[in-house]
This record gives structure tokens, sequence and C-alpha cells, in this order.
């Protein structure tokens, strides 16, 4: 069922989007080489709880940890543990945030240092693949000219997306419908409306799309063991377009898509 927000509730999304948003922040000014993962997992659940919110994905579905830190060829849900982050390493971090009993939902891929020119042109394309999926988020577009979006910058620059992980609705809770693939056609799917919020986040990979659960039942890797990365925000669907209520100085850098 597709939650259409009332005015009351899309405030209240905002004002946990804006904690997240901080929360990136945050994670922008600490993340160094030789962290352990799982400090700063605990880092990241600290800073939310200082803002009076609480972690959505601490204890969902049984997941373990306040964040997902994925590191090189893990796509998401990476459990925090005492791995370090080196140098060179490319960290998706996957973040929710509930306030006052609304969700919110980001990602970010952190470089690590000097990167590798590859690593550096995947962080890039994913990161334009989000805001070019963005600019199709207006009233009556479809569900399939989102993931379209994100398929065809994606498989321009030589990469493919993850086909077994979508984006969704999100706002009243965690996960909602829509879903939304990160493939698609253009003109297909569920028709946007105003008042939806969604949670958008193209998942691509330098290798194959094909990816594999460990047995811990939740990390994700790359079949191949190429580099993936992960970019999410949340937004809503406006009479001014699409709003991105989890933006933050992290994207200031990107050239807005032609």
């Amino acid at each position: 069922m597709i939650i259409i927000k009332s005015d009351k509730e899309i405030k209240g999304i905002k004002e946990s989007s804006k904690i997240l948003s901080l929360t990136f922040e945050y994670i922008n000014d600490i993340i160094r080489e030789g962290m352990k993962t799982k400090a700063l997992d605990k880092e990241i659940e600290e800073f939310i709880k200082k803002n009076k919110a609480y972690p959505a994905f601490k204890g969902y579905r049984g997941f373990p940890a306040s964040s997902c830190i994925s590191i090189n060829e893990v796509v998401i849900h990476g459990i925090p543990d005492d791995r370090k982050i080196k140098e060179g390493d490319i960290v998706g971090i996957d973040v929710g945030v509930k306030y006052h009993g609304f969700f919110s939902d980001a990602a970010y891929t952190f470089g690590i240092g000097k990167l590798k020119e590859e690593a550096k042109k995947l962080i890039s394309v994913t990161k334009t693949a989000l805001y070019n999926a963005i600019q199709k988020m207006k009233k009556d577009n479809r569900v399939g000219d989102i993931s379209n979006a994100i398929q065809k910058t994606a498989e321009d620059a030589g990469y493919n997306v993850v086909r077994d992980f979508v984006g969704h609705g999100v706002g009243k809770n965690l996960h909602e419908d829509p879903a939304v693939p990160n493939f698609g056609e253009k003109g297909v799917g569920l028709r946007l409306k105003n008042g939806m919020t969604i949670a958008v986040e193209p998942m691509i990979n330098a290798g194959s799309h094909k990816v594999k659960i460990l047995g811990d039942n939740w990390t994700v890797v790359t079949e191949d063991g190429k580099l993936s990365a992960h970019f999410e925000h949340t937004i809503l669907i406006s009479e001014t377009g699409a709003e991105i209520l989890t933006n933050s100085s992290l994207y200031e850098d990107l050239k807005k898509p032609a």
C-alpha cells in the first residue's frame, strides 16, 4: 500500500532526515584509516542518540548494529566488527534514523585517502546515477523512469546495477511501498504522486551485477569480488518536484547532471 503523507507527517520525516544529514556530516569528520568499523558504528549510534533520535537499523529484523558499513566488494548490509578501514578503501555507510515515530534512510560511499582511479570513477558514477534518478522524481512520472535513469547512467559507464535489492518508500515505516529497482524501462510502473516519500538508492558494481549473501545472512558481496558503491537519499515528491530531505554538504562537489 502506498502511503501519501500529510503535511504533519512530512514535517516529521523532514525532522528525522535533518538529523540523518547531520549524522553523515559527522561521519565525514571522524572516519579515518585504522578505525575499526565497530568503533565507527558506536560513534554513529551515540551521535544519533545525542540528537534525541534512534538508529532505525538496530534490531531491525535482527540486524545487530546501528549502521551498515560495507567495504570495497561488500555491496550492502556489512556488519560492523573488528575490521580496520585501510588507505584506498571505499566504505559504503547506510544509516536510518527514527525520530518521533518518523523514519529517514540514506547512504554514502566514502573514499579513504588516495584512491585508485577505478574506485574514484565508480563513486562518481554512482553518485551521478542518484542525482539523475532524482531528476525523474516528479508528479505523474513513473517508477520506471527513476529505475531507467540509474541503469542507463551505470551501463553507459561500463558498470552494472545490482538487481537483487531495491529502493523503497520510507517515512511512517523504515520500508514501505513502492519498491524502486535500479533497473527498468521508462514509462513503466507506478505513477508518482505528491506526498510520497521514497528512498532511492543506486547500488552499482564495477563488474557483474551478480551478488551473494555471506554466512551471517546479512552481508551482501559482489559475486566476482569487484568493487561496489552505494548512495541513497530520502526524497519527497512535491509540487516543485523532488525535494532531497537528506541532503548535506557532502554533495557540494557534485556537478548538476545534464
